[in-house]
């Protein structure tokens, strides 16, 4: 079971196959709030709707934190498909 409490803010989120997918912003509840700058955008490129606001990682996605990084369960272009996007 992972340990939220062990995510830091400004921490990197990488796909099963080390491509990064987005950066910390916070925790939130059960999952990884991503900044807004960096919310994975250039791994879903061609989906512009990914631009420009917040997405949260499910904590079932999560395999590992590893030093200063989240390492997901997915390679980074399937945990894309698997994000939240921020409501209202």
């Amino acid at each position: 079971m992972t340990d939220l409490s062990q995510i830091k803010e400004h921490m990197e989120v990488i796909g099963a196959d080390g491509v990064h997918v987005g950066t910390v912003d916070h925790v939130e509840g059960d999952r990884i709030k991503l900044t807004k700058k960096d919310s994975g955008a250039d791994v879903a490129e061609g989906q512009g709707s990914h631009a420009g606001h917040h997405h949260y990682i499910s904590k079932g996605l999560i395999a590992d934190i590893e030093g200063d990084k989240v390492r997901l369960s997915a390679n980074a272009d399937v945990a894309v498909t698997f994000e939240e996007e921020e409501q209202g």
